[in-house]
């Protein structure tokens, strides 16, 4: 298990560091660098004042030193005003008078162009507004799911299966900017029973009322999933032959898939409901910005629409981590929930 952990753990490095290269040198294109001096500067600033701004900037220094310099394994260069003088970007950002290790190893991930702030406080505060909408969502999605995939397990091809395995269907098929709006329009706009923005859950607190729609968004949408793998796997379990064994034994039906047939029908859903994260990452992204829920899927979003480089290699790393450690989380709880299974 040791040397199984070491491995991954060296992979999540390495993966980590080729990602966040690539988006490094996406988002610092010549484009992009322009784009963002002019939206510093001016719309129509002249190609001097945008050249000025990016050599004081430090975007003008070689791509590889300013990768290494975000990482914290190359000094990073001072920032300097119009008058020559060091300054810093942004509120809380450091002023560097020489060049200085200063970078994601140090915990230094930069300042936002956007908020004018430091980047590491603002991705905190993103990922704990989103945090809590998706412990919610996992509240409300994994017992409901787990729930319908083993009714219409236990029964393969009875009408409750059939029933069922439709709305299992249903909710995987309708993306989340449709069920969205349609809920929406159904609860906030004619129903009047629930709020149609959740801008006031970060800042009033969470309620039942302005934070039922995101919830249930993203919650029906991967619900289907899971309860689809449950169900698969519950009707597997229920053909098996110590299951046919207990039925001969005289083992009550209720008995039998609660004692025998459940803690193994449950151990493919795990590795799926871990999968999951990553995925309420993506699918965040739309629902806080269908319902105004400023939290990391709006922040993302506001980075890319203004160019802001730190703050999106920032949002970048953070998605990064989260993916590969709950991936290491799902192989590790799988080697434990099934003994059948052994590391080499």
């Amino acid at each position: 298990m040791l040397k199984f952990l070491i491995g991954r753990l060296a992979t999540m490095l390495l993966t980590m560091l080729c990602t966040t290269f690539i988006v490094f040198f996406l988002v610092n294109l010549e484009p992009n660098l322009v784009r963002l001096a002019k939206g510093q500067i001016n719309s129509r600033a002249s190609d001097a004042a945008v050249e000025s701004w990016l050599d004081r900037n430090g975007y003008r220094a070689p791509l590889l030193e300013r990768y290494g310099a975000w990482l914290g394994v190359w000094p990073r260069q001072p920032i300097y005003d119009e008058r020559g003088r060091p300054t810093a970007t942004a509120r809380n950002c450091p002023v560097l008078e020489k060049p200085a290790y200063a970078g994601v190893l140090q915990g230094y991930l930069g300042c936002s162009t956007r908020y004018k702030e430091a980047v590491g406080p603002k991705i905190l505060e993103g990922l704990k507004a989103t945090g809590v909408l998706m412990f919610w969502v996992m509240i409300v999605m994994v017992p409901s799911a787990l729930l319908i995939g083993v009714l219409a397990g236990m029964r393969e091809g009875s009408r409750t299966d059939r029933g069922l395995s439709v709305f299992s269907i249903l909710t995987t098929s309708t993306p989340e900017y449709v069920s969205g709006i349609v809920f929406t329009i159904i609860f906030a706009s004619w129903l009047g029973v629930l709020n149609g923005s959740a801008a006031t859950a970060t800042t009033k607190g969470v309620s039942f009322y302005n934070f039922t729609l995101p919830v249930m968004t993203m919650a029906l949408y991967g619900m289907g999933y899971i309860a689809r793998m449950t169900r698969a796997s519950m009707a597997e379990v229920m053909t098996s032959q110590y299951i046919r064994t207990a039925r001969l034994k005289g083992l009550s039906f209720r008995l039998i898939v609660w004692r025998h047939a459940l803690r193994n029908a449950l151990i493919a859903p795990f590795t799926v409901i871990m999968l999951q994260f990553p995925w309420l990452l993506t699918g965040v992204v739309i629902v806080e910005v269908i319902f105004r829920y400023r939290g990391f899927g709006w922040m993302l979003v506001e980075a890319a629409g203004n160019n802001d480089i730190e703050l999106l290699l920032a949002c970048s790393t953070a998605s990064v981590m989260v993916v590969l450690i709950t991936q290491l989380i799902s192989d590790v709880g799988y080697v434990f929930l099934n003994p059948r299974i052994r590391v080499q």
